[in-house]
């Protein structure tokens, strides 16, 4: 009798359930193998014991802060995933096969080394919008990236050259970091981002602006670089920048040619810590001007305005020059009519 009960129960079980599983998604079950797991199907409505998938939240897999060294089976229905902050060092290919649904995904704050990231870890993933891998020990931009991607994070890793076929075809990307890398050129690799709207390459080793930037590019950050001279077509090649930040440089105004910041579009400056001994002419329109560490000796009130009357005003809001080689009795009794709007001058 009892040979025949385990002959029943043989043929009701499926003996191939393991074998259509993956490595990881086995692994899972034999995890899970307490719970009321039955079938391969079932297996994708379960949430790794590493994490914390939230009724409220179900398509959202919190894994961040666990001391993982790897990335735990992701279900299918799942399309934020947070795994940063951990220990985790590679990842190979096809561990997000499975999650072709993901939207987000979070890896920053790990030990992630480009040796071993495969180089199709990422390509599947049709709808991912954003991709944090700042804080990593990358030496190099992930290969196959998603087209799909809008916010694309590599801040703090140890990049130093950036292929020029890198963000081929990422058409959608509005948002990229780099700060934090070693980068000294980055050649043309953005010249087809027909979206960029922020670029950050501040703390590399750029000594020259980059070209052949997107059109679009509204905020330009190059903080903490060695950049000693700007090009004279720089603003009007980009008409749509509005926030460009070139603070802690080797700028001089002998690298600055005439009216390179005279451009109607500009809204915000930082040239602040740099070697520049005259203010700069900038256009009636700029609203915040960062000046401050510089060498400047003497407050050229036709720098921000070329004729001073009742009609012509500038824009400006935010004057900032401390640290330079001027105080308040330098400033002419004119700029009361340039400077009307301002509503902060630092000396």
């Amino acid at each position: 009798m009892r040979m025949v009960v385990l002959l029943i129960v043989a043929g009701l079980v499926d003996l191939s359930f393991p074998q259509r599983l993956s490595a990881v998604q086995w692994l899972n079950y034999l995890r899970n193998r307490h719970r009321p797991l039955m079938w391969a199907e079932r297996l994708d409505d379960e949430c790794p014991l590493e994490c914390d998938c939230p009724a409220s939240f179900p398509v959202a897999m919190y894994c961040h802060s666990r001391n993982l060294q790897h990335i735990p089976y992701v279900p299918s229905r799942i399309k934020y995933v947070y795994l940063q902050r951990n220990q985790i060092t590679g990842i190979q290919d096809g561990v997000f096969d499975n999650a072709t649904s993901l939207i987000w995904i979070m890896l920053h704050q790990n030990q992630l080394s480009s040796d071993r990231l495969g180089k199709n870890v990422f390509s599947k993933l049709k709808n991912l919008d954003r991709l944090y891998l700042d804080n990593n020990e990358l030496t190099r931009v992930p290969p196959n990236l998603p087209k799909s991607i809008k916010d694309l994070r590599l801040g703090h890793n140890k990049i130093a050259k950036i292929q020029s076929s890198a963000f081929e075809g990422m058409y959608d990307l509005a948002t990229l970091h780099l700060q934090a890398n070693h980068i000294e050129d980055v050649g043309g690799a953005f010249k087809g981002l027909k979206s960029l709207n922020v670029l950050d390459l501040r703390k590399n080793k750029l000594k020259k602006i980059p070209y052949n930037l997107p059109e679009i590019l509204h905020q330009l950050y190059l903080e903490f670089n060695h950049i000693e001279s700007i090009p004279a077509d720089f603003l009007t090649m980009y008409p749509n920048l509005q926030f460009v930040r070139l603070a802690h440089n080797k700028l001089t105004n002998e690298g600055i040619p005439p009216n390179t910041f005279n451009v109607s579009g500009l809204v915000e400056l930082d040239l602040s810590h740099n070697k520049l001994k005259k203010i700069p002419t900038v256009s009636k329109s700029l609203e915040n001007l960062y000046l401050q560490a510089n060498q400047i000796n003497e407050f050229s009130l036709s720098s921000f305005c070329d004729v001073v009357d009742m009609m012509n005003y500038s824009q400006l809001k935010v004057l900032r020059m401390e640290g330079n080689k001027i105080s308040a009795k330098d400033v002419p009794a004119k700029a009361v009519y340039c400077l009307r709007l301002a509503v902060s001058i630092h000396l």
